[in-house]
Order: structure tokens, then sequence, then C-alpha cells
């Protein structure tokens, strides 16, 4: 069984901002397999949706984005599910706006809400999909930028890089986190 996460934060105010891309694509994962999404068990401060297909869960950390280790934490226990059948989604603004790149592990990369996961786990051995929101002007400051929604012009770029990002989470439950890699970290595929 396979544990997609996508970060993001809770709340109206949240929505279509940068930080909840993740949130977005497992939206979007739910939608393409009549998940439906509901409470997590046990007390794990989550939603969850299971992948009709495949049996995936795919989850939302109903905590804030600096607080989604605990949460992954919960549904790993809870169902039992190894480090190597985790993938978590999660916005990236050291990748240009449209690109994605999964690894198998590895730093936070200065993400918080990754840092809260490995500090969690005790290892960055999980792999995770990163989704390119762009940096934005280096005179903002970067939690402004990543708290705002994107521009209009940027919207069309946003929808697609979403779908591409669903196709690599679901190629995930397939085939696993090496034919992710194969196929999305190329940049001649218009990553």
């Amino acid at each position: 069984m396979k544990l997609i996460v996508g970060l993001g934060n809770p709340g109206r105010k949240y929505e279509a901002t940068r930080h909840n891309v993740g949130f977005v694509i497992v939206d979007l994962l739910a939608q393409r397999t009549q998940g439906e999404w509901e409470s997590a068990p046990r007390g794990t401060e989550a939603l969850i949706a299971r992948e009709r297909s495949s049996g995936a869960v795919l989850a939302k950390p109903l905590t804030f984005m600096n607080a989604s280790g605990p949460a992954v934490i919960g549904l790993l226990q809870f169902f039992k599910i190894g480090l190597e059948e985790l993938l978590v989604v999660v916005d990236d603004v050291h990748l240009e706006l449209g690109r994605i790149r999964a690894r198998t592990g590895g730093s936070a990369g200065g993400h918080n809400g990754l840092k809260s996961i490995i500090g969690t786990l005790g290892t960055d051995g999980f792999a995770r999909l990163r989704v390119g929101v762009g940096r934005g002007d280096a005179r903002r400051d970067l939690a402004d930028h990543v708290l705002a929604t994107f521009e209009p012009d940027e919207r069309p770029v946003v929808a697609e890089v979403v779908g591409r990002a669903a196709d690599a989470a679901t190629l995930f439950v397939t085939e696993g986190i090496a034919a992710v890699m194969n196929r999305f970290n190329r940049k001649e595929d218009g990553d």
C-alpha cells in the first residue's frame, strides 16, 4: 500500500496559495479516482481518501505546514506503511514555475514542511515530489511569496503542472519512485 501526502495549510485563507500546491495535487488524484475525503483514523490530524483503483491512501495533514510530521508518522503507523511506500508532494521555490522533480530522499532544502517530517521520522529517506512554484521577486519576503496566490498569467502553467504532478504520483503508485524520476525529471519533457 502506498501513502501520498500533499502538503499545505488548512483553511480558506490558504486554499489557492503557492504553499498549498500539494493539497491541490492530492485533491486532483482523489477526484480522478472518485476518492472521498474523510477524517483520518486514531486522532491523526489529517484528511484521507482512498484511490479506488489502487487502494493507495491520499492524505492532507490538517496541521499547519510547519507541523506536518506528526500527521505523516501517524498515518504510516496506522496503515503499517513503510517509508519506501511514502511520497510527499510539496511546493518548491527553488524550481521554476512548472517544473517538477522527484527524489528518493535528501535534505529539506529549506522547506519547513519537509523539515517537520524529517525531524519526526528521524530520517530523510523517503520519496518526495517537488513542484516548482518559482521564487518571484528576490526582494519580496519568501513567506509572503509562498502564501500568495498565483498571478493570472501563471495559472495555465500551474494547471498543467498540477496535472503532470498527479500523473507522476499515479506512476509512483504503480511503478515506484525510480520510474517517476526517469520520466518526470528530464528537462526536455517540458519539466
